[in-house]
This record gives C-alpha cells, structure tokens and sequence, in this order.
C-alpha cells in the first residue's frame, strides 16, 4: 500500500481523536493491555490451508481510550461510548506473513445504558487503522503467501465484547472479532489476511471516576432534513501480480434525508474513470466510454458523532467495463469520513465487489443542506 494511503489513514485517526477531547471537557480515561489469540482463516485453497497450519497467531494489545461521559444528545444515544487509539502486535514473526502489527483508531459501545454500571455488561466494538510489517507475496522469496502483496495494508476489526467489573477502577474484558487486513487492490495479490482472534484484557480507569449520567439530557425535537452530498473520489488500482498500478477515481452526487440523529439515507449516481487502459492493451482503440463506469446507487450514513460518520453503499452498474475487473453488476462501499465545519467532509472508504476489493476511495466531499 503507498504511503499516501497510510498517511491519509493516519490522518483519519488523529481527526477523530482530536474531535473527542475537544468536544467532551468531561471524560474518563480508560488504559487496557490485552492478550489474544486465534486462528488465521483459510480462503479454501491448498496454499491457504498450509499458511492457516503453520500460523499459530498471538498477540499483545494496548489501548489508551476516553469514555465520553458529557450529558449530550449523541454520547446518550450510543451510551456513553468510549474512543481512542491502540496498538496490537504479534509476539512473534511468521515466515509467511510476518509480524502483523496495527496503530488504529477505535470505538466500544454498550448495547444498553442501564447494563452499563452492572457487574457484567456487553456491547461491541469497531476498529480502524493501519497494519505493517507484514511479509508480502515474492514469486522468488515468498511464493507460498498470496494472501497479501504489500507489507503496510489498511486495518480493520469488528466485533462483540464482555466486561466484567472487578473493582471501581479496574475492569476484565473478553472480546472476539473479525480482523482484516487488506490494501485495497492497491498492490496485488490482495486476498487479504482474516484472523478470528479472542481477547482477554484488563482495562484501569485512570484519574477522577465519573458515574455515568443518572438521568437522559433533554433531545430535541427531530425534524425531516435533507441534503445534496458532492463526492471525489480517488485512489490506486494494480490490476496483475507484477504489473504498475493506475489512478482509479470518480465524482458522485446523492441526495439524502435525515429522518434521525444517527443515520441519513438516499440515493445518488456514481461516475468511475480508471486511468490506463491503453497501456495495459495497447493494441485496441479505447473509448471515453471504455474507461468510465456509471451506476446508480444506494446510500446510507452512520452518524456516530456530530462530525463522524461511516458512510455505506450498495450500487447498481448502468454500465460497466470488466476490463477495469468491474467484475459484477453491483458494488458495495464501506468507510469512514470526517464533517470539517458545515460543508466539507473528508475521509477514506473501500469500493468492492462481492467483498473483493476494487480500490481504497480517498473522499473529499462538499454538503448542501435542503429544505427542512
């Protein structure tokens, strides 16, 4: 993965880190050190079930977070979530794949406001950020690892977690997930490399203990609000094992309704371009048409914050072309962008097909509110 990637990742991690201490001038400060393990999952091929044999993944994980216990409309209406960076590393070095290590941006959300202060409470958790020191594919070196063809890959981890409170200041936590590290088609092979690791850690509140808020804060009424949303998408594609990789990107347009604090929805249209058609074949004539997608699609935004969103997408091609490995009619997009004041947005989202990755899509987007 290019290092314009891992710097706009780690851009996206500092954005929402500094959004939290700004906005919340009371919070609890939370360290963790974990341990996990799990297996590395097999894609079904023989190569595949060789590198799931011979990994046997452990790994140390540390985490410094702030719960945000201000009394606000949107810390209510996910319970007083906790934010905040971590590092996970494995204790050893596979000849495979390496030593998978992660910086990475993360968010814990109970399932309930009342489990919160009981002994025992669940919730999950989302994780996003950078991986390195990854062994990549070699033809020569490492010919066996087709999962990955970079060494420093996007990271994500998505999964349930259970803590047990042992003391006023001191908590134990059992989490298990999904991890993934991909770069996004950015450098091929690119499979990715899924683990299902479990973790067990300790957790120690730091400083002043703040209780949770004992009574909801007053919310406002919601009214209907809509928007027109401008996006610009860009990013790397490599299209073979071996071969340079091509500027990928696109424009899109949709217009969204806000029936809710925590989510908008609509639809729009996407236009993709993918630079490099006539030097990948140059013995065929190419069209404007030849190297353009267009495809109506449908969108739908997780408000996590007042600034941070997750925005989510299932597309359907007008028209497409395989030869850009536009490989079925529809897409899907999952990613994460940041409001800068009231009409900018930016942040990084991943195109694929079928879960297979098209390309990383680095957004800088432009909101026009409608009527209300």
């Amino acid at each position: 993965m290019s290092k314009s990637i891992t710097v706009g990742i780690l851009v996206g991690l500092f954005f929402q880190l500094n959004y939290t201490l700004a906005q919340d001038t009371k919070f609890q400060k939370v360290i963790g050190l974990g341990y996990e393990t799990g297996p590395l999952l097999s894609n079904g091929t023989d190569w595949g079930d060789e590198i799931k044999d011979a990994v046997d993944y452990r790994a140390i994980d540390f985490k410094i977070g702030w719960r945000k216990i201000s009394n606000t409309t949107f810390n209510y209406l996910y319970r007083y979530p906790t934010l905040g960076l971590g590092f996970n590393s494995a204790l050893k070095s596979y000849e495979e794949i390496g030593r998978p290590q992660s910086v990475y941006g993360f968010m814990e959300i109970p399932f309930s406001i009342k489990g919160i202060d009981r002994s025992v409470s669940f919730g999950y958790f989302t994780q996003l950020g950078v991986g390195f020191n990854l062994r990549p594919y070699d033809s020569i070196a490492n010919p066996s690892n087709r999962y990955i063809g970079s060494k420093v890959n996007g990271y994500v981890n998505l999964g349930l977690n259970t803590t047990i409170s042992i003391s006023e200041r001191v908590d134990f936590l059992v989490s298990f997930g999904l991890k993934h590290y991909s770069n996004g088609a950015s450098k091929k092979p690119n499979s990715g490399i899924n683990l299902f690791p479990i973790n067990f850690s300790m957790r120690m509140k730091l400083g002043e203990i703040y209780p949770t808020p004992a009574n909801p804060p007053v919310i406002p009424a919601k009214g209907l609000k809509t928007f027109w949303n401008f996006a610009l998408y860009t990013g790397i594609k490599n299209y073979e094992i071996g071969e340079p990789s091509y500027f990928r990107g696109g424009l899109g347009i949709n217009y969204l309704l806000e029936p809710a604090f925590k989510y908008r929805v609509g639809l729009g249209l996407d236009l993709f371009w993918a630079q490099g058609l006539h030097l990948r074949f140059p013995e065929r004539n190419f069209s404007f048409r030849d190297q353009t997608s267009l495809a109506i699609v449908g969108s739908w935004e997780w408000q996590l914050t007042e600034r941070l969103f997750v925005p989510i997408g299932l597309g359907a091609y007008l028209y497409r072309n395989e030869l850009n490995q536009e490989i079925t009619w529809f897409y899907e997009r999952v990613g994460a962008r940041y409001r800068i004041g009231n009409h900018l947005s930016a942040g990084m989202q991943i195109k694929a097909h079928k879960a297979k990755a098209d390309f990383f899509e680095f957004t800088l987007g432009y909101t026009v509110p409608g009527k209300k």
